[in-house]
Formats: structure tokens, sequence, C-alpha cells
């Protein structure tokens, strides 16, 4: 979802220790029976280092938005760095625009559907369970571009973002999730708090090809660089119920792997973050992923630029553990039930102390032959320079 007032640049100091959660919040009640709790800035510290070559064209940011709009029915999915699932919530999102040309918003809510209470036993308490709902920061022509660096591919129906995420995961866990059964334990069992200030957070967005339907996937680095959780949103618009895939524990370990071992071709678009939406590059790309005769996953990627014709090649090899695939490279993919997996460096703080750009993945393999993935690019500053999106078919 689309958010703006968190910069979530690394800084090169080291980063900083992590906060522990104030408990204390109230949430005030409306006039509907919902709760509703205004997500408000963390940290918010402009990047005037950020090229300023101009904003979001109009045309984009109508297309960003009439690709939101609307009411989405679906589930929020957490899991820790090594892919095992902490928790499920059922949600709802809302999301609406106004405003013409400079002037147009969006204007998005999302609800938590609460716990039932561990009194409540009958079935019209269950008929009758409540929705908090959490108003999510508008998205402007300022917005976008100031502070969320989109990515935006329209013709592929997909974005990415950096945000103000975490106050509204760390609500949307600690409130949504408790509700009124919160005992005022510090460490739910199973719940994972995400850290007040971290040094990453990103939003990668990927539609289906078949149906309207979505998965948003964050990226949440902890203050230190390192991977602290992964959340995933399924979501389907204008459905009441979600048949949404099952991302629970029930795939074994070695399986997650298997639906994304074999040759994949196809094409990807690059484009500059911020900027208009201008293309950089296209490319024709030949992607193998494979277990060795040593029992070490080796990926090849292979990439011929449209422009001027030029072969890149980039070979990987690791090592599977559970549900976690580490490089030698320093880079993690992290494998998901339900055909996904998303990918990140081991340390980003490493990768800016080195000064070296980095990037975020994910993927989703809507069908045994068909996979999307979105990929976003890091500068050694942790600005956003670029997205890529990848649409494959299985060999």
């Amino acid at each position: 979802m689309a958010t703006a007032s968190f910069t979530c640049s690394v800084p090169f100091a080291p980063l900083t220790k992590s906060l522990r959660p104030n408990r204390s919040q109230s949430i005030p009640r409306s006039a509907y029976g919902t709760r509703t709790v205004l997500i408000t800035s963390m940290a918010v510290q402009e990047d005037d280092k950020r090229t300023n070559e101009g904003a979001m064209s109009i045309d984009n940011l109508r297309g960003f938005v009439d690709l939101n709009v609307g009411k989405w029915t679906g589930s929020f999915h957490q899991f820790d760095g090594n892919g095992t699932l902490l928790h499920k919530i059922d949600t709802r999102l809302s999301a609406s625009s106004y405003g013409e040309d400079e002037l147009l918003s969006l204007n998005q809510s999302l609800y938590i559907k609460q716990p039932t209470s561990a009194t409540s036993v009958s079935e019209e308490d269950e008929e009758e369970a409540e929705w908090v709902e959490y108003k999510i920061k508008e998205t402007n022509m300022f917005t976008v571009d100031k502070y969320q660096q989109i990515g935006f591919f329209p013709k592929e129906r997909a974005f990415s973002l950096r945000y103000q995420t975490a106050g509204m995961l760390d609500t949307t866990l600690r409130q949504g999730v408790l509700g009124e059964d919160d005992t005022g334990e510090e460490s739910p069992r199973n719940l994972k708090l995400p850290s007040r200030r971290p040094a990453l957070v990103c939003e990668n967005c990927l539609y289906s090809t078949k149906m309207d339907r979505r998965a948003r996937a964050f990226h949440i680095m902890d203050p230190k660089g390192v991977l602290e959780m992964l959340i995933v949103f399924l979501e389907e618009r204008g459905l009441n119920n979600l048949t949404h895939p099952v991302l629970d524990n029930s795939q074994a370990d070695a399986d997650r792997i298997t639906p994304f071992l074999g040759t994949w071709k196809g094409r990807s678009v690059t484009k500059r973050s911020g900027v208009y939406g201008a293309t950089l590059s296209e490319a024709d790309i030949v992607a193998v992923l494979e277990m060795n005769d040593n029992g070490h996953v080796v990926q090849d990627i292979t990439s011929t630029s449209d422009a001027k014709k030029v072969t890149t090649n980039v070979h990987w090899e690791g090592e599977l553990t559970k549900n976690v695939v580490t490089f030698a490279e320093g880079y993690q993919m992290t494998l998901l039930p339900g055909g996904l997996y998303m990918g990140c460096p081991c340390d980003v703080a490493k990768s800016v102390a080195e000064l070296k750009s980095f990037h975020l993945e994910f993927c989703w393999l809507e069908s045994p032959t068909s996979r999307q993935r979105l990929v976003r690019t890091y500068d050694h500053e942790g600005l956003a320079v670029s997205s890529t999106y990848f649409s494959e078919t299985k060999m």
C-alpha cells in the first residue's frame, strides 16, 4: 500500500540500536463500531542528496491511483527471516481517490479483523467480529515523488515503494492481532514486532495476470541492516471472501525450492525511480536455478540488452538450509509457501560500508510455468535508484 512519511535510506554511521516499542498508545473508537488509528510519521528525514530531475507525471500518478482504487479483501502473513510463518490476519483495504491533475490524491484505510475474546464463545459473538480501521497517509503528487521513490510499471501492473511502513506494521501487529486479548506481555507468542527505526522498509507489489488479485511483499531490515521479517499481503479486489494460496508451513522445507528449479526465459524492463517512470533498459533474460552434485544451489542469469546487444552473465553458488538459500556473494533467498520467494542482502550495512549497491527481490510463481519478479535496486547510500520487472516462462 502506498504511504509516505518515512525515509528508508541506510545511514553510513553505525546503525542505531532497536528501540523498545511503546505499548501505552490508546485506540479511539469511531461512531461506527470500529476503532480508528491514524498512522503517523516516525522519523521524516528528507533526502536532499536525491537527484531532483522532475516529479512523477500526472498520467503515471493517475494510472497508479486507478490500479489501487477499490475494496480489497485478503490476508496479512508475517514470516521471520527463515521463512517460518509466524502469524496470519484477515484484512480488508479500502482505497479511493479525490481531486484532479496535480491535486489528485489516493486515500487508503486498512481494516484488521480483531481476534475473538477468550470469553466469547457464542456464534453471535463470532458474527459480530470487530474490525479496526487504520488510516494510511494519503498519496499525492508530492509524496509519491518526494518520499516514496516509486518504481511503477503501468502496463505490467507492478510497483515498488519506499516509505513509512514500520509504524503501520507495529500498530497492525500489536493492536490488530492482540485486540482485546492483549495481556500486556512484551512479546506475545508467535508475534514478532518490528523495530521502530528500521534501516530499510520496501514494498514490492505484483498483480495476477489471470484475475484481479495481487501480492504485496515487504522487506523489513532491522536497525543493523539485517533482515528482521518478511510481510506478505494477498488481496483480491471486490470480494467479500478471498480464496488465496495457503501460506502455512505444511509444505516440506525441501519442496519449497522445487517449483523454482529449471530454466526460465523472459523479458525485463528497468525504470528509474521517481523520475517520470523513465525506462532505462529492456533485455532478454535466461535464468537457470539448479542443484549440483554437491547439493549446492547454482544460479546463472544471462541478460542481453535490446539497445547495445550486450550480454551479461552472473553466476552464483550457495547453500540451502531449510527455507533459505545463502549465496557466497552475501545474498540470501528466503523461500515462502505459495510459490513465493524474497531475496535481499545478508547484511545491508556491509554493502553500505563497502560502497556497494544492493537489491531487494520479490518473486511470485503464479503457475508452474509462469512467474513474475520485481527487483528494487539501491545505491550505496540506500537510495532507491531503479526498479526492474521480469516476466518469465519455464522452458
